[in-house]
């Protein structure tokens, strides 16, 4: 594995309000398997792009402890998540890929869904509940009676 300087080397826009500087990700690269003939023997195309959550400096104190516990099954005991891509046989690609990837995935991690408000149920819903259950209440008794009632 060798650790090199790709394109990959700008800051990388997460959303509006967060962008990961270039310092901040980690590329690491080795050779892929897959397709590629007597090239994926020589050439190392696959990417491990390694960002490190704990120790990052963009994120403040409430977009950590929140991707830390959104994603906890993902990093390692550092507090880093690793991505690994190999789709593509340019290692480019697969840089760009792994970039992604990983905005892709603080972006949901950083996703608050909004909050469920309580709401009443519309007089003729719980009117419609009250009939229906009537109506099956006289099915079943009906049935128990064995005629009409």
């Amino acid at each position: 594995m060798s650790t090199g300087h790709g394109a990959a080397r700008q800051p990388l826009r997460v959303n509006a309000r967060l962008t990961l500087p270039a310092g901040e990700l980690r590329f690491e690269y080795a050779r892929s398997g897959g397709p590629g003939g007597q090239n994926v023997n020589k050439v190392e195309t696959k990417v491990l792009l390694r960002f490190s959550v704990r120790d990052s400096q963009a994120l403040g104190e409430r977009r950590r402890a929140r991707l830390l516990q959104a994603l906890a099954p993902r990093l390692t005991g550092e507090g880093e998540l690793v991505l690994q891509a190999s789709r593509f046989r340019e290692r480019r690609r697969n840089e760009e890929d792994a970039r992604e990837r990983l905005a892709a995935l603080l972006r949901e991690a950083l996703h608050v869904p909004a909050p469920r408000r309580t709401t009443r149920p519309t007089r003729s819903s719980v009117e419609r509940r009250l009939r229906e259950k009537r109506q099956r209440s006289d099915v079943k008794r009906t049935r128990r009676e064995g005629g009409e009632a």
